[in-house]
């Protein structure tokens, strides 16, 4: 009975929270397919509806702002087809009450939010710039992660465990602290604004390496024993053996270094200033000073930007969670 109280109580509490970490992104898809004028009336949270008045003007029905209504007369503003205030009819003009309807639409979803916000500022160009320094990141990282976790994981020379932590320790560094060093050493190199600087830099990652180490480790010795008797040579242990085997791993580690340069703001903030080099993130915090009143643009804009890193990640997280397991394997 106490196991049952104590797993019916984990569950539940695991449901709040995914739920709690889950409505911030149904909000956010919400707001994007809302109109802004009922965004700002607070009063569809996460189901979209669209409430206006329609003045029926002669059987020809005219969308309107309802200003008052004294008696059987309604005071109205006749709106265009922008939604603006209409140069064609009086303002504060006085109809009758009974021409006036309230319409509702539940749920109304404008997907037109999605094309107007991408085309207000180049997001095709962000797009382009993120998934170019994204992929070229994402083969450095594999080539020098691989090779370093190989050599940490199944070579012998003198100082591999203390240059190992020393590298673990580096991950403990916040990225605040060596923006300043790292931006004078790459003005020395005269790559501040160039793709130079949004891609070498980011070629090693310290937890690639070692999740990929850790895999390695797991990897059966009799397998090396063989290939060595065999006249198999280091590199082509790795490249035979050691690589084919830990296509969960890699599929992990890419997603990651995939998820880690989308996301990236700071960095390329800081190192490039030229509009055409800016990426996704970088893009997105430029569009959120330009289109500050438009929340429901900007949360369209949001939600395409996350939208294919939210596809990589559910397409692979059998093997994220496979290597996460394998990483946790005690050496």
């Amino acid at each position: 009975m106490r196991k049952i109280f104590g797993q019916s109580l984990t569950y539940a509490l695991l449901i709040i929270f995914g739920f709690a970490m889950v409505v911030p992104f149904i909000w956010m898809l919400s707001t994007s397919l809302m109109t802004q004028s009922e965004f700002n009336k607070n009063e569809a949270i996460f189901i979209p509806k669209e409430e206006y008045h329609v003045w029926n003007d002669a059987g020809k029905e005219h969308k309107v702002i309802l200003v008052d209504t004294k008696g059987e007369q309604a005071i109205i503003h006749v709106l265009d087809e922008d939604g603006q205030i209409s140069p064609d009819y009086q303002e504060y003009m006085g109809v009758p009450a009974s021409e006036v309807e309230l319409v509702s639409k539940r749920p109304s979803f404008h997907f037109e939010n999605f094309v107007n916000a991408f085309k207000k500022v180049p997001f095709a160009t962000y797009f382009a710039n993120t998934l170019f320094v994204s992929i070229l990141t994402l083969m450095g990282v594999l080539v020098t992660s691989v090779m370093a976790a190989y050599a940490f994981a199944r070579l012998d020379f003198k100082g591999k465990d203390f240059i190992f932590y020393l590298f673990l320790s580096m991950m403990m560094v916040p990225q605040p602290i060596y923006v300043i060093s790292s931006y004078i050493f790459l003005d020395k190199f005269n790559w501040l604004d160039t793709y130079q600087a949004l891609i070498v830099p980011w070629i090693a990652n310290i937890f690639t390496i070692f999740l990929f180490r850790q895999h390695f480790k797991s990897l059966p010795q009799e397998l090396f024993d063989a290939a060595s008797i065999d006249g198999c040579s280091t590199f082509g242990m790795l490249t035979r053996i050691v690589i084919p085997l830990s296509k969960g791993v890699i599929a992990t580690a890419s997603v990651f270094s995939l998820i880690g340069s989308w996301n990236s703001f700071m960095w390329p903030l800081v190192m490039t200033d030229r509009p055409e080099l800016r990426v996704l993130q970088v893009g997105l915090s430029y569009f959120n000073q330009e289109a500050s009143t438009q929340t429901t643009l900007l949360m369209a804009a949001s939600t395409f930007s996350i939208l294919p890193i939210l596809l990589i990640f559910f397409l692979a997280q059998k093997q994220i969670l496979a290597s996460y397991a394998k990483a946790g394997l005690k050496d």
